[in-house]
Order: structure tokens, then C-alpha cells, then sequence
């Protein structure tokens, strides 16, 4: 797992804990718990959590990124917002389908 310090970058002098919390607890413990579930099943995780909050800004789009990073194929990220589509809202997959399909070009 690559070492994230988005939060310290882009956050560190305005809110130094909120990106201490980001980067070292988040990205560092949680995504670090492969044991206990792989970076590909958190990736699949956070993408559908992200479009169902209607979280269809930079945030997805850098999972959607880490997914596929991770092995999710493209005809597999299909089929989870397909799916996602009829739990989380139609609208927020059409969203998350027009990001996907850029990542996955």
C-alpha cells in the first residue's frame, strides 16, 4: 500500500488533524488491514459507499482509479454500479458511470 498524504498536502497547515486522521489513520490503519479484508474488496466497498452518499466529485474518481489499480475490471465495475444503481439511485450511477468509463478508457 502506497503511503497517502493528500491530507497532509492539501490540508496540513488548515487543519493539520483532520489530515493527520486522513492520512495516517484512515489510508494508513484501515486501508492497511488487508488480513481482514484485500485493498480490491475496500476499493469496491468505498466506490459503492461513495456513490451512494452522491459523493461524484475527485473523491470517486480516485477510488474508481484505486479499483481498477487494485484488479477491478472494467466489465466488474459494470456490474457493481449496475447494481449499486438500484439501491443507492439511478441518477448517482448514471454519475458514477460517466467517471468510470474515463478511468477505465
Amino acid at each position: 500500500m502506497v503511503k497517502v498524504t493528500a491530507g497532509k498536502e492539501q490540508l496540513g497547515d488548515f487543519a493539520p488533524k483532520f489530515a493527520e486522521l486522513n492520512d495516517d489513520v484512515l489510508f494508513g490503519e484501515v486501508w492497511a488491514r488487508e488480513g481482514q479484508l484485500s485493498a480490491r474488496d475496500r476499493c469496491i466497498v468505498t466506490v459503492t459507499a461513495l456513490m451512494a452518499s452522491g459523493i461524484l466529485d475527485s473523491s470517486l474518481k480516485f477510488h474508481l482509479f484505486n479499483a481498477k489499480k487494485y484488479g477491478v475490471t472494467k466489465e466488474e465495475i459494470a456490474e457493481i454500479l449496475t447494481h449499486a444503481a438500484f439501491y443507492a439511485g439511478w441518477p448517482k450511477a448514471w454519475a458514477a458511470f460517466h467517471m468510470a468509463k474515463e478511468v477505465w478508457q
